[in-house]
């Protein structure tokens, strides 16, 4: 823990702070991470241990209910998000998101998975898969 960035462990403080019913500071640790890491990760994600954020999360967007694995790796500029009424995402655990991906609706990114940089999900992705393109294609498994 001793690497993360200030925002990564920001984001872990506001969680805490939430999971405790504290009112006003996850809340205000929300406003400040997106006003200086122009990101808007609410404080009510669920985010695994040692998952990161690169680059302090810049341009980072994910959805209040979505759920994010242990040791994942996140670049700039990702959304993950839902689609209408159709759900939010499920990151598994070791995935690896690249910079300018999407993973939109209910969706479940399985174990060792990678996302290519600018892909967009919008189907699930096995265990142990890489997937590129628009829409995500798998290209090994």
């Amino acid at each position: 823990m001793e690497n993360l960035s200030l925002m990564n462990k920001s984001v872990r403080l506001m969680h805490k702070l939430y999971a405790k019913k504290i009112p006003f500071l996850p809340r205000a640790i929300q406003q400040i991470n997106r006003l200086v890491f122009a990101c808007d990760i609410p404080r009510s994600v669920i985010i695994g241990e040692n998952t990161v954020f690169a680059h302090s999360g810049l341009g980072c967007v994910i959805h209040s209910k979505a759920i994010i694995g242990k040791n994942c790796k996140i670049q700039q500029n990702i959304t993950i998000g839902g689609r209408g009424t159709k759900g939010t995402p499920i990151i598994g655990d070791n995935v690896f998101i690249g910079a300018g991906a999407t993973i939109m609706g209910d969706v479940k990114v399985g174990d060792n998975a990678k996302i290519g940089a600018m892909s967009l999900v919008i189907d699930s992705v096995a265990p142990n898969t890489t997937v590129v393109g628009i829409p995500a294609k798998g290209v090994n498994k």
